[in-house]
């Protein structure tokens, strides 16, 4: 078993390790007691981004859709503090899509800032609406995926 000192500490990314890129402006209650944005904050960021494009790309409808993304596994890394007022910059990029899955990686920018403040991911696994069984991903959501891939 490795040790903590003996592993491989992760390191921030730069912009051009992303495909896609989308602003987020931070609220005022984003930030905690020690005047930066809370780490729980990070993931709805993630969940922002990706389903901003998603549904801009036509691959999503939240409200009638016949299938819905689950989101089953999730992490985060934290290099740098984000606060309010700062617009976060998210990129994107699709790591792996399988059968009914989807592994997106984000990363979170200061605005303007060359490496990432945060890298991480979340696996979505698309469902039917009614039955909540895991699906085949929807030719516009595949369509949607092509220009974020970077496992081709």
């Amino acid at each position: 078993m490795q040790r903590m000192s003996e592993a491989v500490r992760p390191q921030p990314q730069p912009r051009s390790a992303y495909r896609h890129f989308s602003a987020v402006p931070t609220r005022w209650m984003d930030n905690d007691v020690y005047g930066h944005v809370n780490n729980v904050v990070y993931y709805s960021y993630f969940d922002t981004a990706v389903n901003r494009y998603l549904i801009e790309a036509g691959a999503l409808d939240p409200q009638a859709g016949h299938s819905i993304g689950l989101v089953i596994e999730t992490h985060c890394n934290y290099f740098a503090s984000l606060s309010f007022p700062q617009v976060v910059e998210a990129g994107m990029r699709v790591a792996s899509v399988g059968r009914s899955s989807v592994r997106y990686e984000i990363g979170l920018f200061g605005q303007g800032d060359p490496m990432c403040a945060a890298a991480g991911h979340f696996v979505h696994v698309y469902v039917d609406r009614e039955t909540r069984r895991p699906m085949a991903l929807p030719p516009a959501l595949l369509a949607a995926l092509q220009p974020l891939r970077v496992d081709l």
